[in-house]
Order: structure tokens, then sequence, then C-alpha cells
């Protein structure tokens, strides 16, 4: 039970309904699909694709998606890969002549082909009830009528705004000039596109005047995508992975998402005794730092597009966590094992929804750095993820980048199994700290006890690329003592990652929860 002499927020409680997510008009849309008889996945499809309006720095069509769900009166959890290939020209040997080690950030070389729209249409077509017109119809409406931006929202636009570029400047500015909060955003081409694919389905995305708008931009500007890759974009259905710690099982989606460095986390922590630790003090946060640095350098070497990750049993299993924790001192830090590869992106959906027949649907829906490749369309002002960024251009590396391959993706929805039944279908934003996220939530649950909003509210830390970022929500002396443990202690300009969760509790009721670090809420009915 929280102080409620202090500031905070109640977790929310429903029984035929829930939808967790950082924004409320994407909430309240859930709710009213919900209500209307839609189900869970019409639900997350039709509050997921507004986020792209009401957080358009975070995600929009122009994405990726991945999505864990369950099914009415089942326990099995399901996994569909809606994240797009490079094109088929895609070549490391080109951008290496050119004098690059990395794939630019900024360019359409990063683009990848957009692939939550296919997603979205297959989901709803074998999943809901309600049908792609009465799904989008929020989201065109918002998109011609606008949507004032909220607060966290202003916080990360003036940095992100700044990679903004050409068409994508004149359509995701205010002249110029990042958004304010209050200010309204509108996205009439999208709307335009949207009532489109309402109509006609992924075809109205990925076959002419649409496509046709992305292709001839990208190729202004050097890229190699072409009509026929747009053409061939497809979902890709799967099954989970997942490993246990302390009474639950963690489900993660398989590569290409990093799912699977989560479930090593959670392997490596299970050697120390971390319930017996200060739960907001610096040994837990040290341990879980170390444990950071040596399952991100194994992510970094390891996952890559599912027919390029030839040794994930290898990352997921008990022997390799054992052989990891041997490594850490847990009165010294280490160096870094590994650079991590990308900066810590905030720039994430997440949206979870669980209906009265308890159908559970964890999805998450990015344009990876803020505002992407910062390159919109010109005539619909689309604007394209830079997932390409997440390639490497190591020769002979399983995630090098590459014609028709799916980079490694750092979104992840996770899942919680207890006693074989789904119980909290959640997920943390944030970039690559959404490994250790899912690891530091599943922990606040189990180790500490933590209600579910207790266990998001937490103060967070992350090591990453030779530094430990600590909030501001540790005492001055945990930040001190870490930095005597030889880390290189900062506290990050903004704080880290944001989260959202349900819980299906054993009486029926429905928990919610919300992360402060965002705008969003949970809403039940």
């Amino acid at each position: 039970m929280r102080d409620f002499h202090l500031p905070g927020r109640s977790a929310t409680y429903a029984t035929n309904g829930m939808c967790a997510t950082s924004h409320p008009l994407a909430a309240q849309v859930a709710i009213d699909t919900l209500s209307r008889g839609g189900n869970a996945m019409d639900a997350a499809i039709a509050g997921g694709v507004l986020l792209g309006i009401c957080e358009p720095q975070m995600t929009g069509i122009g994405g990726d998606c991945f999505v864990l769900y369950t099914r009415p009166g089942s326990a099995e959890i399901h996994a569909l890969n809606g994240s797009g290939r490079a094109p088929a020209a895609a070549d490391a040997d080109a951008l290496r002549a050119a004098g690059h080690s990395e794939v630019p950030v900024y360019s359409a070389h990063a683009v990848t082909i957009p692939g939550a729209v296919d997603a979205f249409c297959h989901l709803s077509e074998t999943e809901g009830k309600l049908g792609l017109d009465a799904l989008l119809a929020p989201s065109i409406h918002y998109a011609e009528a606008g949507v004032p931006i909220a607060p966290r929202v202003a916080d990360d636009l003036p940095e992100a705004t700044a990679c903004l570029q050409g068409h994508g400047r004149t359509c995701f500015s205010n002249n110029g000039k990042a958004f304010g909060v209050g200010d309204v955003f509108r996205a009439p081409g999208q709307a335009d596109v949207l009532r489109r694919i309402a109509q006609h389905g992924p075809d109205a995305f990925y076959t002419g005047e649409v496509a046709e708008d992305m292709v001839r931009t990208l190729a202004e500007l050097g890229g190699a995508h072409s009509i026929e890759d747009f053409a061939a974009t497809a979902c890709l259905p799967t099954a989970p992975i997942s490993g246990p710690y302390k009474g639950v099982d963690l489900f993660e989606h398989p590569p290409n998402g990093q799912g699977a460095t989560a479930i090593l986390l959670l392997n490596i922590l299970s050697h120390f005794d971390i319930a017996t630790m200060d739960a907001f003090g610096a040994e837990r946060v040290h341990i879980e730092a170390e444990a950071t640095k040596l399952a991100y350098d194994a992510r970094n070497r390891i996952m890559a597009d599912p027919d390029h990750t030839t040794r994930l049993a290898h990352m997921v299993s008990p022997e390799t966590a054992a052989k990891l924790a041997a490594l850490i001192d847990p009165k010294r830090a280490m160096e870094s094992a590994t650079h991590i590869s990308e900066a810590v992106h905030r720039d994430t959906i997440y949206i979870t929804v669980v209906d009265k027949d308890r159908m559970a649907v964890s999805l998450i829906y990015s344009i990876f750095h803020g505002f992407g490749s910062g390159i919109a369309s010109e005539k619909f002002g689309i604007l394209f993820q830079n997932r390409g960024a997440g390639f490497t251009l190591e020769k002979g590396h399983p995630n090098e980048f590459g014609g028709g391959k799916r980079p490694m993706h750092t979104i992840i929805p996770g899942m919680l199994v207890e006693d074989g039944q789904v119980s909290t279908p959640f997920g943390v934003m944030g970039g690559s700290y959404q490994s250790t996220g899912h690891a530091r939530f599943v922990s606040n649950l189990r180790d500490f006890d933590m209600g579910l909003q207790a266990a998001l509210d937490a103060p967070r830390a992350f090591a990453d690329a030779g530094e430990l970022k600590v909030e501001r929500g540790y005492a001055p002396e945990v930040h001190q003592t870490l930095a005597d443990m030889g880390h290189n202690v900062i506290v990050p300009a903004t704080a880290i990652g944001g989260a959202q969760a349900i819980r299906i509790r054993k009486d029926g009721v429905l928990e919610g929860a919300s992360d402060p670090r965002k705008d969003g809420c949970a809403l039940g009915y």
C-alpha cells in the first residue's frame, strides 16, 4: 500500500477489460473498442495505431511491431513478428567502401521496410472481431482533427526534432521548431493513408500510390528500396521463448528481438541472493549492472535475423548463465564487456490489453530513434523508421547488414506465466534498456513482493557503454557507493524508459499499472 501523504498513483482495478499504455487518448480508445464488442486484439490495434498520432516521435505506420497474445480460453501464448526487412539490394560492402563503419543512422540506408501495417492487418483479420475500418477510425479522426501535445511528449521533442529533414521537418515540426505542450499536432497525409488501409487492407500501403511515394522518396536519398521490396512484406507468426525465475516463467518474443537477453539476465541474477539486498540499495544495482554488461555482450554477438541466429539455445541455457555469473565481483565493477551499440532510445510505445474473455495482448511498436530516420515520404508524410541502424557492418557477423534480412531489434513485449496461466502481460520502453527493464520488473515482483504499480514506479539504473546511468530516485549515498565500487555514475537527463502492465488476478479482477515516467494511464471498465 502506498503512502497517500506523498505524490503517486494507484493501480487501476476493473473486471470486464483493462488497457495500460503511454497516452490517455489511446487508453480511452482501447476501452471504447472493448465496450463496443471488440476483443483485446481489436483494442490493442486501435489504441496502438493512435499512439503514432499522440506520440509521433515514438512510433508510426512507417515502423515495426512485435506482439505476444493469447486467445480466449487458452493458456497458449502466440508470437507475431511484425518487423520489416532491409531492401533486397542492401549491400554492406558498398557502405564499407564508402567509408562507413556503422550504418548511417539518419540516412535512407537505415530505413528497413515498415512491417507494422502488415502485422496489424493480419492480426485484425485472424484474431480481431470488428474489422479494420472500425479499428482505424479513431486514428483517422485524430490525425485530421489533431492531438494536443502532452508534457512527456513535449519533453522529448526538442532533441528528437533535430534529426528531421526535408518533408519530415515539414510534417513533424512547428515551422522547424519542436511542438510544445498543448500545441496541436495533425497528420492529414497519414489520415489519407489510414483511410485507404481501412478500405483496402495492406495492399493499399505496400503497393500502388502509397508505396510509390515511399520508394520515390527513399530513392532520391540514395536508398536501394524497390516496389518489389514493399510488396513482399509479410509478418511472421512464430513461437515465444521462455525462462523461469522464482516461481514464474518469463515469455519473450524470439529473435530478431532481444528478448533472450532478459531471460539470460534473470538466469544470471538467480545465482545471487537478490531478495536479501536492499531493493533500492547499491548492492542490487551493482549486481544488476554487472549482469547487464555480460548479457548484452552475448546479445551483441548472437542476436540477429531469425534465419541467422544460430546460438539462441546457448544464450538462454543455465550453464551459460552460471559461467557468466562466476565472472561478477560483488564488490567491484568490471570494465564494460562490450560497447552497447545504441544509446538508450526512448522512442517506442507499448500497449497491453486484457478483455472480458481474458484474451491478453502485449504489443510494442516503434520507429527506433526519435522521429526514426527523420525522413518522411513526400506526398503522404509517412515517417520512416531507421531500424537498419540496428545492423552491424562487421563482416561475417550474423547481424551484418544485408539484403532481405531483419536487423536485431531492441523492442520486446513480455508476458509472465504462473501455474500454467498468463498472469501479467507487460512491456518496458527505452531502447536497449528494455531487457534490463524486463529483468528488473520481474525481480521487483518476485524478490521484493512489490505491487504492480510500485514495481513500475521504482527507481532504475542501466549499465550502458561504459557508464552507469542512475536515476535521481536513488539516494545520493547510493550514487556515491556505486562510484566507489568503480562505476562511472551519471544521472541521465531523462528518466529511464517507461512501462505498462496488467495483472490477471486469480479472483478474476484485473489490475492495471502505468509508469509515471510517461503521460499515460491504465483504464478499465
